[in-house]
């Protein structure tokens, strides 16, 4: 398990270097497959309920960030903010199987909203096992512009203002308007979002993104943040930006990576 925390560490370090992750902003989870498994034991003393049952996750381990982990400490010592959780074989619970022994942190207080995104991916992107969510100020800042709060018009800009956009993150951003977080409505709007997308955009809030694996998922999201910041770069100069034409954009789509 020692190459996916590497990996869950070192995202962390990049989140937080970017300006991402505020305090304890973000949370990430990864589904482990058993090759990323190590020798941990298959039953602890507490069985910790779930608000929701997750049949389709029964007996699956997680990897997740602890609930008010800071990601710079993911990044610094992983070991002490990383939890890796087995879901109860009725789905019903979970129990924590390290830190070894017992110990007082929880994983994320998201982990509601993580685990019904993965009981979606399972059935409908398997192969995606990574969960992120994170503030990127880029994106945050087009959901401050009012005409802009649109799933069709984000997605023309973000799509039309670099050709990795378009190559890389072909299904574009889920647009989920706002509400109140940590409800049930707006994890229900974050699934409904993430069906059909890789990314899901909360309006002047952060992202929550999937992917293959966590350098992927950082990728993605990078990707994002990167057309955003083109468009503000050409406003902020006076002008408006041309963007992609749709011919550009279709020629692109047929590229093979």
């Amino acid at each position: 398990m020692k190459n996916i925390t590497d990996d869950v560490s070192a995202v962390a370090g990049w989140l937080w270097q970017r300006g991402w992750a505020e305090r304890n902003a973000g949370n990430i989870s990864v589904r482990l497959t058993e090759g990323e498994m190590a020798s941990f034991p298959d039953e602890q003393p507490t069985l910790l309920p779930l608000p929701k049952r997750c049949e389709t996750l029964a007996a699956f381990h997680f990897l997740v960030t602890a609930t008010n982990t800071r990601m710079r400490d993911v990044a610094a010592r992983p070991l002490d903010t990383l939890l890796l959780i087995r879901i109860s074989d009725d789905g019903t619970g979970y129990r924590i199987l390290s830190p070894p022994g017992e110990t007082a942190l929880r994983p994320t207080s998201e982990m509601s909203a993580h685990l019904c995104i993965h009981e979606m991916l399972s059935q409908k992107r398997p192969d995606h096992r990574v969960v992120m969510h994170t503030h990127v100020t880029e994106l945050i800042a087009l959901t401050q512009i009012r005409e802009l709060c649109d799933e069709q018009r984000l997605n023309s800009i973000l799509m039309g203002m670099h050709p990795e956009t378009r190559v890389f993150v072909p299904d574009g951003v889920g647009f989920v308007p706002y509400i109140l977080p940590g409800t049930r409505a707006i994890g229900e709007a974050t699934l409904k979002a993430l069906e059909d997308h890789s990314a899901a955009l909360w309006e002047k809030h952060g992202l929550f993104a999937t992917g293959r694996d966590p350098l992927e998922t950082f990728d993605l999201i990078d990707i994002l943040a990167k057309s955003a910041s083109i468009w503000f770069l050409c406003r902020s100069a006076g002008y408006e930006p041309e963007g992609l034409t749709e011919s550009q954009l279709h020629e692109l789509a047929k590229l093979k990576f």
